[in-house]
């Protein structure tokens, strides 16, 4: 009596059996040799766990060494694949070309199982252990060890090259060449120093103004406020408001308390310009004689408590047509002619 206990389910004729036709019997097992050796297909029927059983001495695409399952639905999550009888120790390499994007587990039994990622290809083993059957990921892995004879290295990137050998138990590699057509959008990282020709820093914000700062990141001034001009400190640069220009002249004839940076033309004598009290260094006054009269009739410009010309006097105008700008410097000169 025939019995199917090998590895691929093939037909063992017992001895003195199908005397005269046992050759189409092994024919047919010749047959299934060569589908355990070829590529074969199988399909999910359904979104769930399921099972293929080779089969007795029946053509069956189980049996194939390079097993492509596939499905008939989309799945949508990872199901089981059991590969049976779970006596069959055997070899497959398995592709996952089911639909749904999910991942297919290869098991036998209730030993280990390999998980197939969706579009993967896998090579695993069954050992064949009855109910307790594993199945193993046999993918062949590369070694990291071994031994070079002889290398021989040339190339150039970027302008750089690297040259030498063969090298066989010792020699040299060189590298050398000048750096050069590289893309600074995409090729170079980081900061590049200030001292390498960079500015120190990852970026600048849009219209700030550059600073040296000796081997250090660069520094920068903002705008600041609209109408601002890039000013010294003497030691360094700021955004400031532009110096008032001179003065608009205002004509008086009546005696008054002059403000910083005023311009302040007399049209009649014998009146008093008072100059500011506390003044500040670097507070100026105009006074000027508009009629060419003050020669005839002076007017007077009151030094208000501060000195004019280091003298705690005050002026007398006493000249045609004339002009002067008095700058306070401190308090012992006071108002500067």
């Amino acid at each position: 009596m025939a019995t199917y206990n090998n590895d691929l389910r093939l037909k063992e004729i017992a001895t003195g059996d199908e005397s005269g036709t046992w050759g189409t019997s092994t024919n047919a097992n010749l047959g299934l040799v060569a589908d355990a050796l070829s590529y074969g297909t199988k399909q999910m029927s359904a979104d769930a766990d399921e099972t293929f059983t080779m089969p007795n001495a029946t053509a069956d695409g189980t049996r194939s060494l390079y097993l492509r399952i596939t499905s008939a639905v989309s799945l949508t999550g990872t199901r089981a694949i059991t590969l049976g009888p779970n006596t069959v120790s055997k070899v497959w390499v398995i592709e996952n070309a089911t639909t749904g994007s999910q991942s297919i587990t290869i098991k036998q039994g209730s030993g280990s199982t390999v998980t197939v990622a969706t579009g993967a290809k896998v090579m695993v083993y069954s050992d064949g252990a009855g109910a307790g059957a594993s199945v193993v990921n046999a993918n062949p892995t590369a070694s990291s060890s071994g031994t070079v004879t002889s290398v021989a290295v040339t190339g150039t990137v970027n302008g750089i090259t690297l040259t030498g050998g063969p090298v066989t138990s010792t020699g040299t590699f060189t590298l050398g060449g000048a750096l050069s057509g590289v893309n600074l959008a995409s090729q170079v990282t980081g900061t590049l120093p200030v001292a390498n020709g960079g500015t120190g820093a990852t970026s600048i914000a849009a219209n700030n103004v550059i600073l040296g700062n000796g081997t250090s990141a660069v520094q920068v001034v903002a705008p600041g406020t609209s109408g601002n001009v890039l000013k010294s400190t003497g030691s360094s640069w700021a955004s400031a408001a532009e110096a008032a220009g001179y003065p608009a002249p205002s004509l008086t004839g009546v005696s008054l308390t002059a403000t910083s940076a005023s311009f302040i033309v007399a049209t009649a004598g014998s009146i008093t310009i008072t100059l500011p009290a506390s003044p500040s260094a670097g507070d100026f006054v105009v006074v000027k004689d508009g009629t060419g009269a003050a020669a005839t009739t002076t007017f007077s410009v009151a030094r208000n408590g501060s000195n004019i010309a280091s003298s705690a006097t005050d002026l007398t105008f006493d000249k045609n047509f004339a002009e002067i700008v008095m700058t306070y410097i401190n308090g012992t000169i006071g108002w500067s002619v």
